[in-house]
């Protein structure tokens, strides 16, 4: 026989409603959120007394936890209080302790006798959701809203173990379901917890997960469960007012009902004899089931049939079914009735025409199948009839494997749930867009950062717009389809010149928009047909197609259009998302194919955009942040994690924009929640990156995770480049720049660590000139072997500048291979290194040379220009990588300046073996550094134009030192062109060479007095000259061998 369900009764006003029976039976005591507790003689009683603040064990609204004599009703003292209110409270199996849970993160263990006698339980770190005393009054069980299952040592005061099975929420008002655990009764051998729609097992003292409980029917996270007194069945009721009773040996589902009205089940209770279950809901009203098996009906019932022939057993089978057979099948889940006591297995689901797992679950709809079917037999009828020794039922198939995880819902990147009143629909870099849907107001407020695009807008909203999108050009809004009315499209044009700035396009019937999206002069909208529709920003529709799932998020930049959609079913708890990304200009083109989405172990996506400067990225609901890398074949880089930063686990970062440049995430903290609230307004904190590299903390760990992320940051130059964009060039070559610095220092930290295979690594990294210095850095650092391998990995660098090869084609086409510019963006700033490790001032000179040669990275600054050509070339280096126009600031073509490239590496190369040359007669071997600097000091191009030009330089700052003088003279002569610079170095050489090839690079101001130099040492010069011309004929190797050991 199915239980009689009886009708609801109303107990108390709406909010959270308990019940409980007394230890006798004979009455039902309630509790309601309006502070009252009720006490009934049963479900019929028409007037039940009621005592104001509680009877029995209450916990108030003023944070304190009260105990009352029963049935009378009067106040028996505060036994304990805390800091917020309290938000659990239960007894020990003998009425002597009183647990209590609060919203500030404890539990109490109260003694009734003597309420000083208290135990304090730390250790969660969010509110509490429930407490359950041990039946052998040893262990105490507690949920908390920080996703844990903790159980404690009473005694002790300590944790024996922890679950984080729960799903984490800010507050209990937040929480999926109150988690109200429950132990076996007498021996306390199970504990029960509530997780999503199960109910899991787990065993005493081994704390060991012992088995679940589920049912199909139950689609929604089940708040309660409660043992019946023999410890033999569980009961669970939860979302949806599903209720469910198990049979727990068996596994099977014994019955099954549903709240009439569908309102949420917040509390159930077992009568003594275990034939009553009692319930209370949300609405507050209360409830009872009737006529449920219990362990004395049951075993009465066994010891009946076991006295009677067999022929009897078979008779009472086929009578367990005559009874109900006309309604059996046809009523199904009716408010009134269950669908005859048919438990399944786990995992099997009702007889209705809703069977999404009935190929998993084995099990078939027809009337004969059901009869025959060993695991569909009543609980009652089963302990009659099956033999005592082995049933067959822990036999019976059932699916175990994962369920499938259910698909995470559209959302606007950049906005709050769609359910708050006063919520955001968009925060973005452009402004912030406000939704009010209360009972004043019923409007979007539109507000601008930058007060120049437009000023602020308050519209109506009647047609109830639940998505938003703003940009410099519009403001898109998309309402739902209601009965009467089409979902709307509406974009208003604040941009437009013409006077009609508002324009709005009904979907067609059916198909409502799922989140929007502005690019640069063009809208899209993502439908729930799976459609993809493009307008123009003036309203003129154009393509659309169809996406391979239902969209979850979109983003757009310029002319890029991002789109995140459910690829497929996920399972145990994870998405499988997918990821489109197109280019719609003049040549459009889908850029990402399709491919899954990265997300965190069983996380969703929580936010999607474009960085400022057009980088896809996305946040997870872990709090991960992931870049495109177009370097490395358009794969997701992990940039930094928002949880690393949050002090506690309730806390959370709301993302709303991510810059490359300045490298920073900027978002909102949130303390215990993960949205902010609108007022008032909340104040945006900026979080650095950090890649996820290994050994972050060493020295080592920390210049290679620099080096990366500035690798990674930087390949947005070539992506805007090839885009037709014009470029920061200058914060391009300061990022080039560090990079090379990070290098160096890594190469030196190898060199000292004797990693010298190490060293090789990192200097295939490194440009022309960088390497030249870490030649330098290894011969006086005495590793001759080290050296001579960076000469031949210099001269393979050298011989692709030499080759004319152009490795921007491959940059400014999108290529992944970045590596190849950087040798040639480098090799134009080769000279002033050289300069600075021949040509240092005297004041620089008693300084270590290695100090010297990683200082001197970072001692160049950019000058303001003097004028001339000199002006011009001050902001950068002399070769400006990946320009996307024709006029550069180097006022040259790339061949042009590879070629001045190579002929200035050659004349230096041919110099400083001439200089050494000049130096040998001077003074007999071996030289001192300082003697050395001093020959060298008159015969550097460098001294010459600074000499020429001291005087503008200490006019234009007349405070600076005479380091400081000669660090800008190192800046502005950088900045010279490499035919000025190879002027000067040949006015130093004092034109004795060709004199058809110095005709060609000298200008006519310069020829009176190179000749009067010239005349002075014609005949010295002219035989180091045909020296030197001598040593131009050796390999590549050779000579750079002897550059790098000349000095040792």
């Amino acid at each position: 026989m199915p239980c009689e369900r009886k009708p609801m009764r109303y107990g108390h006003s709406e909010g959270h409603t308990d019940v409980t029976f007394d230890d006798s039976g004979k009455f039902i005591v309630t509790c309601g959120s309006d502070g009252d507790v009720r006490i009934w003689d049963s479900l019929d009683d028409d007037d039940p007394r009621s005592i104001n603040k509680g009877k029995l064990v209450t916990a108030g609204s003023n944070n304190t936890v009260q105990i009352h004599t029963f049935p009378e009703g009067d106040p028996d003292g505060i036994l304990t209080r805390f800091t917020t209110n309290a938000t659990h409270v239960a007894f020990n199996h003998s009425g002597s302790r009183v647990a209590a849970g609060s919203s500030d993160f404890m539990v109490k263990v109260v003694e009734v006798s003597d309420s000083s006698q208290q135990k304090t339980l730390r250790g969660h770190e969010a509110p509490v959701l429930s407490v359950a005393f041990d039946p052998k009054d040893e262990f105490l069980a507690s949920a908390s809203c920080d996703g844990s299952v903790v159980v404690w040592k009473i005694e002790e005061q300590t944790q024996a173990t922890s679950w984080p099975v729960l799903q984490k929420s800010n507050d209990i008002g937040n929480a999926s379901s109150l988690c109200r655990l429950a132990w076996q009764p007498k021996t306390g051998k199970l504990l029960a917890i509530p997780v999503g729609t199960r109910v899991q097992l787990y065993e005493r003292d081994s704390w060991e997960h012992a088995s679940s409980l589920s049912d199909d029917m139950i689609t929604l996270p089940i708040n309660v469960v409660a043992w019946s007194p023999c410890g033999k069945f569980l009961a669970a009721g939860g979302v949806g007012g599903y209720l469910t009773v198990w049979n727990v040996e068996s596994k099977l589902c014994v019955e099954r009902q549903k709240h009439e009205k569908g309102y949420t089940v917040c509390a159930v209770a077992w009568h003594p004899s275990g034939s009553q279950l009692a319930y209370t809901d949300t609405e507050g009203c209360l409830g009872l089931l009737d006529g449920l098996p219990t362990s004395t009906s049951s075993s009465s019932i066994s010891k009946k049939t076991s006295k009677a022939p067999s022929v009897k057993e078979a008779k009472d089978y086929d009578d367990l079914f005559d009874e109900d057979d006309d309604r059996a099948m046809d009523d199904g889940l009716s408010d009134g009735h269950s669908p005859t006591k048919r438990p399944t297995a786990v995992g099997a689901e009702d007889d209705d025409d809703d069977d999404v797992l009935m190929p998993a679950t084995g099990r078939v709809k027809n009337r004969g199948s059901f009869l025959d079917d060993e695991n569909s037999l009543d609980t009652v009828s089963l302990n009659s009839i099956a033999p005592p020794a082995g049933p067959p039922l822990p036999q019976a198939p059932g699916y175990e494997g994962p369920l499938p995880t259910a698909p995470q819902k559209a959302f606007q990147p950049g906005s709050t749930p769609a359910h708050l009143t006063h919520r955001f629909m968009m925060w973005n870099s452009v402004g912030i867009v406000r939704g009010y849907n209360d009972d004043l107001d019923n409007a979007v407020d539109v507000e601008f950062h930058d007060t120049a695009v437009h000023h602020a807008m308050h519209l109506t909203n009647t047609l109830g717009h639940t998505v938003a999108d703003l940009s410099q050009e519009a403001v898109l809004l998309a309402c739902p389809a209601t009965d009467e009315l089409a979902s709307k499209l509406q974009c208003l044009h604040f941009s437009s010149w013409d006077a009609n700035k508002e324009w709005v396009v009904d979907l067609p019937q059916g198909e409502d928009v799922r989140a929007v999206c502005l690019g640069q002069g063009w809208a899209a909208a993502a439908t729930s047909a799976r459609t993809l529709r493009l307008f123009s920003i003036g309203g003129v529709q154009k393509e659309l197609f169809s996406l391979p799932g239902h969209v979850v998020s979109m983003a757009a930049h310029g002319e890029q259009l991002l789109i995140v959609y459910h690829r497929a079913t996920g399972f145990d708890g994870e998405q499988a998302l997918g990821v489109q990304l197109l280019q719609l200009g003049r040549r459009k083109r889908q850029v990402i194919h399709g491919e899954p989405l990265p997300l965190s172990f069983k996380s969703h996506l929580s936010w999607l955009g474009f960085t400022a400067e057009g980088t896809p990225c996305y946040v997870d609901s872990e709090g991960s942040v992931r870049l495109l890398n177009r370097s490395l074949g358009n794969t997701w880089t992990p940039l930094c994690s928002t949880r690393e930063t949050c002090k506690g686990k309730s806390d959370h970062f709301w993302v709303v924009g991510v810059h490359e440049n300045p490298q920073q995430l900027r978002c909102i903290p949130c303390k215990g929640s993960r949205y902010p609230p609108t007022l008032p307004r909340p104040a945006v904190a900026v979080l650095p990156f950090k890649l996820p590299l290994c050994q972050t903390t060493t020295e080592k760990g920390q210049m290679e995770e620099q080096y990366w992320r500035s690798m990674l940051l930087q390949n947005h130059y070539g992506f805007l480049s090839s885009s037709g964009y014009e470029i920061d060039e200058e914060g391009q070559n300061q990022a080039q720049k560090e990079q090379q610095e990070l290098l160096m220092k890594m190469f030196a930290l190898s060199c000292k660590l004797e990693r010298e295979f190490r060293c090789m690594e990192l200097a295939e990294l490194m440009t022309h000139n960088v390497v030249t210095l870490a030649i330098r850095y290894a011969s006086r650092s005495r590793r001759m072997a080290l050296a001579q391998r960076l000469s031949e990995l210099a001269m393979e660098k050298a011989n692709q500048a030499d080759a004319g090869l152009n490795p921007f084609a491959k940059g400014a086409a999108g290529s992944p291979e970045k590596q190849s510019p950087k040798p040639m963006c480098k090799e134009g700033r080769v000279n002033p290194f050289k300069v600075l490790g021949s040509g240092r001032s005297p004041s620089m000179s008693g300084q270590s040379r290695t100090t010297n040669v990683l200082d001197s990275m970072s001692a160049g600054r950019r000058p303001s220009p003097l004028g001339g050509s000199s002006g011009k070339q001050s902001k950068g280096p002399v070769l400006k990588p990946l320009a996307p126009k024709p006029k550069t600031k180097t006022q040259s073509t790339l061949f042009q300046m590879a070629t001045s490239k190579a002929a200035n590496k050659k004349a230096q190369v041919n110099m400083e073996p001439a200089v050494d040359r000049l130096k040998q007669p001077e003074a007999p071997p071996p030289k001192s550094p300082v003697d050395d600097s001093e020959n060298k000091k008159p015969r550097t191009g460098f001294q010459l134009w600074l000499e020429e030009n001291r005087k503008s330089i200490v006019a234009d700052s007349p405070d600076l030192q005479e380091t400081d003088v000669i660090r800008e003279a190192m800046g502005l002569f950088r900045s010279l062109s490499a035919e000025d610079r190879l002027s000067w170095m040949e006015r130093a050489k004092g034109q004795c060479g060709d004199v058809a090839d110095l005709k060609k690079r000298k200008r006519a101001e310069e020829v009176g007095e190179g000749e009067g130099e010239g005349d002075r040492d014609s005949g010295p010069m002219e035989a180091d000259e045909n020296t030197a011309k001598k040593k131009k004929s050796l390999d590549s190797a050779t000579k750079l061998s002897a550059f790098a050991f000349n000095k040792n």
